[in-house]
């Protein structure tokens, strides 16, 4: 978000305040976050900022370092482009290693206050592509006059003589940042570029100062104006990032390349824990929109190009908000607790999925360990083509649901609609299986995702205390997307490499409310 730092001078969207904790299995997170208070609201000298409203960024760990990077992929195709199980917003799946090329052009720029290291090598190389690809393409796709930023500065947050940068002490502050006043883009090198790098690898660094490069676009296009909301500054830069990106993953960067499967996932982690916490409405200046909002202003970019980054307003967000019931828009959700997960509310669950996916014939719903020959098993929930039964572990769904995020947890969101959007996918394979589709298949996958989408659309609208969502459940769904990708997943678990897709499937469900479409964008 742009802020005014120190007597009104302008100041940008800070990527920050990182912590990362070690989470056994497919995911660990860390955060990234553009959030900088003034001097004089931050804590005193020597205390590591923290806590607030700042937001952390999900990582990969463990052995699976990718985010659900370790499911088997299995073959298939959708119809229309964009949900093309085979890429990621129209690009080939392309696995190649995301970071620096080894040989990238030799670094030009100067950063300040560098201590010559990797880490600002890195970010200066960084800074220096994303320049490159603005200067010529500003001029094809926006209006105003192209001023590039090449004004750089490195510091390290643990050092107590760490220099006062566009009038921010950066002692403690754990942030890249872009200064509108002094025309500069800075970063820590002490705690945050580091984490970046260390649970998200190079690719991210460079993710990160996109994001920061694109509010520098904003203002050389005249996008900065004084009615300008926080929500729609961060959603360009989202955006203008999303732009940047698809270049990279094309192939057309001279420094660095971007695998659109597991590297791309990575980098909408880092969208998807920018967005608001549940505490922030709507109409609150301080808001950046839900992760549903964000990665939407990210694959816009990604899949439009910089005229659909100028063209994003208040009043087009708030259209696309429209486009969902009110109970699922930001400005309905009031902070509550996650519901515990029990037998009868899983019971409960399923009857309401009788009423709006409208199987012929219900599926058995059975609580104990799941057996089915012919299909691997899912857990903690799966479906059983040859028994149709929706097998529940009760325990195993109450951990995939237990509370936590990055602000208080250093975890991926999650909660009670992490578990439940998993459980509505095993329900959503048996109502395909009734019309005689293939249960292992991409398009299944994707079209489980998009049935998801449905079901969650119509428990926003359904009234019922014990089953119904708001905004903050459906991010949960969406970060349980990126995680575990169970709920965009065929009956023997597997899902499509791009996280992009899984995404956008579920969107697709989610905002039509078209069971037909679902069938008709991903057919077999």
């Amino acid at each position: 978000m742009t802020r005014h730092p120190g007597g009104g001078r302008r100041g940008s969207a800070r990527w920050g305040n990182w912590r990362s904790r070690l989470w056994l299995g497919s995911s660990v997170s860390v955060r990234w976050d553009g959030h900088v208070q003034p001097a004089s609201c931050r804590r005193p000298a020597g205390v590591t900022p923290r806590g607030g409203w700042r937001r952390a960024v999900l990582v990969a760990a463990a052995s699976c370092v990718a985010l659900s990077g370790c499911a088997d992929v299995v073959q298939g195709r959708a119809v229309s482009p964009i949900y093309d199980p085979a890429t990621a917003g129209g690009l080939p799946i392309n696995n190649v290693p995301s970071g620096p090329r080894a040989n990238a052009p030799a670094l030009t720029l100067t950063v300040h206050g560098t201590d010559m290291g990797p880490i600002d090598k890195l970010a200066a190389l960084s800074v220096e592509d994303i320049e490159e690809y603005w200067r010529v393409n500003f001029p094809r796709t926006l209006s105003g006059k192209y001023e590039p930023v090449t004004d750089l500065y490195s510091y390290d947050s643990h050092n107590p003589a760490s220099p006062t940068i566009c009038d921010n002490d950066t002692y403690g502050l754990t942030n890249a940042f872009f200064c509108d006043s002094d025309w500069l883009i800075a970063w820590d090198r002490g705690a945050f570029l580091p984490v970046v790098q260390k649970y998200f690898g190079d690719a991210a660094v460079t993710g990160v100062l996109s994001h920061e490069y694109g509010h520098a676009i904003q203002s050389m296009a005249h996008l900065v104006k004084k009615s300008r909301t926080v929500l729609v500054a961060e959603q360009q830069a989202d955006c203008f990032a999303g732009d940047y990106l698809r270049w990279v993953a094309e192939g057309k960067s001279p420094r660095f390349t971007l695998d659109t499967g597991d590297g791309l996932n990575k980098v909408l982690a880092g969208v998807i824990t920018s967005r608001d916490p549940a505490s922030v409405k709507a109409n609150d200046s301080r808001g950046h929109g839900t992760a549903l909002d964000r990665v939407a202003a990210f694959q816009a970019g990604f899949t439009s190009g910089a005229t659909a980054c100028a063209a994003i307003t208040m009043e087009s967000i708030q259209a696309r908000r429209d486009n969902l019931p009110e109970a699922l828009q930001p400005a309905a959700s009031a902070r509550r607790a996650d519901r515990p997960i029990t037998e009868t509310s899983v019971r409960q669950l399923i009857d309401e999925l009788a009423k709006i996916l409208s199987p012929k014939t219900t599926p058995t719903l059975s609580m104990q360990p799941a057996q089915c020959a012919g299909t691997e098993s899912t857990t903690p929930v799966s479906y059983c083509p040859a028994s149709n039964t929706v097998f529940v572990d009760l325990p195993g769904l109450q951990k995939l649901g237990e509370p936590g995020d990055e602000r208080h947890d250093y975890v991926l969101l999650q909660g009670t609609n992490t578990a439940i959007s998993a459980l509505i996918s095993r329900y959503a394979l048996a109502v395909q299986h009734e019309r005689g589709l293939p249960m292992s298949s991409t398009a299944t996958a994707l079209r489980t995702a998009c049935l998801t989408g449905i079901a969650e659309r119509q428990l926003g609208q359904s009234g019922d205390a014990a089953t119904s969502l708001t905004s903050r459940d459906i991010d949960q769904a969406v970060a349980g997307l990126l995680g575990n990708g169970l709920a965009a997943s065929d009956a023997d678990g597997t899902t499509v490499p791009a996280g992009f897709n899984r995404i956008a499937a579920f969107r697709a469900g989610l905002t039509t409310g078209s069971i037909e479409r679902c069938y008709a964008d991903f057919r077999a």
